[in-house]
Formats: structure tokens, sequence, C-alpha cells
């Protein structure tokens, strides 16, 4: 399929309307369509999480759990840090995940007084088949770019993150 230089999206229409801004036009047109995308797959995921009755939230407390690697089990203030959530705000999150049958709580066994939640089968395949589900959507959004595309894409984003690591870490 031929790609067109001349294609126009509602980034370029906004700026043809305020060019009177005292920005770099390429730069705004960058950060603007990188925003937009936030959005929109964002919109996507949370249209996918509901197909599977979960929260963006509560969808990343199975994701932490599933990538920790077997027993996949962590301490409810871990999975809290994680999702910079206080542990009262964390264990209503697990709450619901527990009575959807998510996950469950079972005893730590190095501190008697200690519980770990543990992700259920169910939870597993909950979490597994929503990120399939959502890459699928992805990789339809994606297939207006060509493999050598991808990777050129890619090597520039990859490009804008670095910078921004880096600045981050002269600020630390």
């Amino acid at each position: 399929m031929a790609k067109t230089t001349e294609e126009r999206d509602h980034v370029d229409n906004w700026l043809d309307q305020h060019h009177d801004l005292p920005v770099d036009r390429e730069v705004e047109g960058i950060v603007d369509r990188i925003n937009g995308l936030r959005r929109r797959f964002s919109r996507m995921l949370d249209e996918t999480l509901a197909e599977f009755g979960l929260a963006e939230g509560e969808w990343k407390a199975l994701g932490n759990l599933r990538l920790s690697g077997p027993p996949h089990r962590r301490s409810v203030g871990d999975l809290a840090k994680r999702a910079d959530l206080s542990s009262g705000a964390m264990t209503n999150r697990l709450d619901r995940l527990e009575e959807a049958g998510l996950v469950k709580r079972v005893p730590d066994p190095d501190d008697r007084r200690g519980v770990l939640v543990e992700l259920t089968e169910a939870g597993s395949k909950a979490w597994n088949d929503s990120v399939s589900a959502q890459a699928v959507k992805e990789s339809l959004i994606a297939a207006a770019l060509d493999k050598s595309e991808k990777r050129e894409l890619n090597a520039l984003l990859r490009r804008l993150m670095l910078e921004f690591e880096r600045r981050e870490q002269s600020r630390s």
C-alpha cells in the first residue's frame, strides 16, 4: 500500500488554525500526537478490560502477580508499593479480585503473621486472555506501518525515552 506524506490529521489542522503559537510546530506536533495516541490506547485498554470485567488497577495487580514468576505471590505491601497506593486502597482492590476468584490470600511461609496474595488459575487466565485481546487490537492499529517503519518508529521513540531518562537521572 502506497503511503502519502500529504495525509493530514487533526493535529495538522489544529496547528494551522493556531499558527501564531510561540512554539516549535514540529515539536508541538510530536507531543500532541504522542499524547493523542496515549489517550486512544488507554481508552482501547479500558474497553478491553471492561470485556473481562476488570478495571485497570485490578488488571495491573494481576499482571504484577503473573509476572512475578511461580508461585505468583506477593505481599499486599509490595503490590501497594508497585501501584503507588496505600495498603488500605490495595486491600480494597484485592478484596474485589478475591471475590471474583482471581486471587487468594495465603499464609506467608516466612512470617507466621504475614499474608501473601496469590494469583489463581482463573486470575492467570483472565490476565493472559485480556493481554492477548489487547495485543490483537494494538496490532490492528500498528498494521498501518510496515516492518521497517515499526523498527524506525521504535528507534525514534527510544531516543526520546532515553533523553527523558538521562534528564531525570541528572536531576536525582
